[in-house]
C-alpha cells in the first residue's frame, strides 16, 4: 500500500508538473487518469481515489522516489550543460540534432530534466515503445490527447495538435531500438510538422551503426532522417585515451561530490565507478561494495 507521505509527494509533483500543460484535463490525460479524479487529487483527496499501481506509475513518469532515498541533487556535468544548450536551442527555433555517444555518461538524465523544465516538451524511451503505434500513441498521451482508437485519426490529430503548440518538441532516446517502420513514422510526421516542431534524437554507439547502415544500403528513410538532423552525430566525450578517461571520470567525481552521504569519500566513489555514472548512482543508493 502507498504511504500518505509518499502520495504527498507524488501530488506535489503532478502540481509542478502541470505548469507543462494548457489545461487539467490534458495533464489528465498525460497522466492516465480521468478528469473527475485529476479534480479531486489536485484538492488534496487521495483517499481512494487511485489504485496503487495507478499511484507507482504516476510517481514513476515524475521521477518520485517510493522509498526514503535522498533526492538525487542535480549536477551541471559538461554532458548535462552541452546536451541541455543543445535541445534548447533546437526547441527554441524549431531545429532537429541527434547526439550519439557512450552510454552512462549522463545523456537521459539531461533530455529528462529538459522535458520537465519545459512545457511543450515529451521525452521518449524508444526501448520502451519500439513499434510505430505505441510510439506515436504515447507521444499522443503525452501531449494530453486521446490515444485510444483508430490509429491514423490518432495519427493526423497529433500532426494538426503540434502545428498549434508553441515550440513544440520531442527527444527520442535510444533510438536505435525502433524497429523499421518506426523509422518511417517518424519521417512522416517530420514532414507533417516541419518548422514548427523540434526533433531530437539519442542514442549510443548502435542507433549511428544502424542509422549509417540503412544509408549505405539506401533505406528509404534513413538518408532522410539523417539529412533532417543536419547530417551530424554531436558528442561530447572526448577521442579514446587518457583525454576520455579524464573526462569520465570527472563527471563521477563531480556527481559523486554533490550525492554522497555524509562522511563517505566521493572520490572512492568515483574511482570504484570507472566513469560510469549509473554505477556511481548504484554505489550511493545502494551501497555496494567491491
Amino acid at each position: 500500500m502507498i504511504a500518505d507521505d509518499i502520495k504527498t509527494r507524488i501530488v506535489l509533483a503532478i502540481s509542478t508538473n502541470r505548469q507543462n500543460y494548457a489545461t487539467d484535463s490534458k495533464h489528465a490525460v498525460a497522466l492516465g487518469i480521468t478528469s473527475s479524479v485529476y479534480s479531486e487529487i489536485k484538492k488534496g483527496k487521495t483517499d481512494q481515489k487511485l489504485s496503487d499501481a495507478k499511484w507507482m506509475s504516476i510517481a514513476r513518469r515524475l521521477g518520485v522516489s517510493l522509498n526514503d532515498e535522498p533526492e538525487w541533487k542535480i549536477v551541471k556535468t559538461p554532458t548535462f550543460e552541452y546536451l541541455c544548450s543543445q535541445l534548447e536551442l533546437c526547441r527554441k527555433n524549431s531545429l532537429s540534432g541527434m547526439f550519439c555517444d557512450l552510454p552512462n555518461i549522463g545523456k537521459s538524465f539531461a533530455a529528462k530534466h529538459h522535458a520537465k523544465s519545459h512545457p511543450n516538451v515529451v521525452y521518449v524511451d524508444c526501448s520502451m515503445v519500439k513499434t510505430k503505434q505505441r510510439l506515436f500513441r504515447y507521444i499522443a498521451r503525452e501531449f494530453g490527447l486521446n490515444s485510444v482508437g483508430k490509429y491514423a485519426d490518432i495519427f493526423d490529430d497529433l500532426v494538426f495538435y503540434l502545428r498549434t503548440l508553441d515550440h513544440p518538441q520531442i527527444v527520442l532516446d535510444e533510438v536505435g531500438d525502433l524497429v523499421y517502420e518506426a523509422f518511417l513514422e517518424i519521417k512522416a510526421m517530420w514532414n507533417g510538422t516541419e518548422g514548427c516542431c523540434s526533433w531530437y534524437l539519442m542514442g549510443a554507439d548502435g542507433f549511428r551503426a544502424k542509422l549509417e547502415r540503412g544509408v549505405e544500403f539506401k533505406t528509404v528513410g534513413f538518408a532522410e532522417i539523417r539529412s533532417r538532423c543536419g547530417d551530424k552525430y554531436n558528442s561530447i566525450t572526448p577521442p579514446e585515451g587518457e583525454e576520455r578517461r579524464k573526462f569520465l571520470m570527472g563527471q563521477a567525481a563531480l556527481i559523486a561530490q554533490a550525492n554522497v552521504p555524509e562522511g563517505v569519500d566521493y572520490k572512492q566513489i568515483a574511482r570504484k565507478s570507472d566513469g560510469s555514472l549509473r554505477r556511481v548512482h548504484t554505489l550511493i543508493t545502494k551501497g555496494e561494495e567491491e
